[in-house]
């Protein structure tokens, strides 16, 4: 039996998986000193600013943190002079934080698991995190240059990081958020996606990859399906977040070996405060019954092991396993991988 590490590169790469990837199971996804000198706020706080000077809150019910765009709030006050407002953070880190999380990278078991890079925000979040989404969208059709020169200041910034992390603590996947759309559609055309993000990712990930990265993980919870020729072109080796609105079964099809597809259990269909597990067993079977290993990792869409509502994560995860022992014949005490990680309870 192949290891979760080694079914999950088959998987991601359109080769031979003995059974269906469950979920997270052979990412570590770990973290980096900038994340530790960016304030985040915990659940049910509010009005935390980070390192960028970004006001964010965490409501009660969400999967993570918000920007708050009251007009006092907003970063980026007037477009045409983002440089007076945007102020990227050092990245002059003490060598013993990087001591630390290096440790943390050391302790992965790379026979089992990936020790994955977690890099967020994305630069188009970014770009809306300062800017705010309205405002930003309409920057990106009235301003091109100034929104190229901040994307291209957002960029620098990310390759200054992606070279002391590959330098310092030698991760061997890249896990990278970037939210794409909403669950029904992009937040803008393949064409402007091309036009301002696709060259500023190929030369992040490109780095990375160069580095000691063997997978390029992006997440985006949405519907992003026309971007896929974009998201290929960009180095990604696996698009997490797929929602069920992509028509993942014909994605993966259409894309084996080229880009595989990590969700299909949507949030707002298994993370719900009304869940069971019957329910919830139910519809991983289903689903499952017409999907299959190659190319495609069954997945909550949620940027990290986890759930909003406590035990839906661990349920869809016993569901999978279960299947996997009854359709492919696996015994499951003799998997091997590591323990499960919890977003919850952070990933140090």
């Amino acid at each position: 039996m192949l290891t979760a590490r080694k079914n999950f590169y088959e998987a991601a790469k359109g080769g031979h998986p003995d059974r269906f990837v469950n979920q997270y199971e052979a990412l570590r996804l770990c973290l980096n000193p900038s994340m530790i000198h960016s304030p985040f706020p915990k659940k049910g706080e509010s009005d935390v600013v980070n390192a960028w000077g970004v006001t964010n809150s965490f409501p009660d019910n969400a999967p993570g943190p918000f920007p708050v765009h009251t007009p006092e709030k907003v970063v980026i006050k007037d477009i045409t002079h983002w440089r007076d407002y945007v102020h990227a953070p050092s990245l002059d880190f003490p060598q013993e934080e990087w001591d630390m999380f290096r440790k943390i990278y050391d302790s992965v078991d790379t026979t089992k698991a990936y020790k994955a890079a977690f890099v967020a925000p994305g630069l188009f979040e970014m770009c809306h995190h300062l800017g705010e989404m309205t405002h930003t969208m309409m920057n990106l059709l009235e301003y091109e240059d100034e929104m190229h020169e901040l994307i291209r200041y957002l960029a620098d910034y990310e390759m200054r990081l992606a070279e002391l992390i590959c330098d310092k603590l030698h991760p061997d996947a890249l896990f990278h958020h970037d939210d794409l759309g909403s669950r029904t559609s992009t937040f803008m055309s393949p064409d402007m996606w091309a036009e301002f993000y696709v060259e500023p990712y190929k030369e992040i990930y490109g780095y990375y990859k160069s580095h000691g990265c063997e997978l390029i993980i992006h997440h985006s919870d949405s519907y992003a399906a026309t971007l896929v020729p974009c998201m290929k072109e960009m180095g990604i080796d696996v698009w997490q977040g797929c929602m069920t609105s992509n028509n993942i079964p014909k994605l993966r099809e259409e894309n084996i070996g080229q880009i595989a597809f990590m969700g299909g259990f949507d949030g707002a269909d298994y993370d719900r405060p009304d869940w069971n597990a019957e329910d919830i067993h139910r519809r991983v079977y289903a689903w499952l019954d017409h999907m299959d290993p190659r190319g495609y990792i069954p997945c909550v869409a949620q940027g990290g092991p986890g759930s909003i509502y406590d035990g839906v994560y661990e349920t869809i995860f016993k569901a999978i396993d279960d299947y996997n022992v009854e359709h492919f014949h696996i015994n499951r005490d003799e998997i091997s991988r590591m323990p499960l990680q919890s977003e919850k309870k952070g990933y140090m």
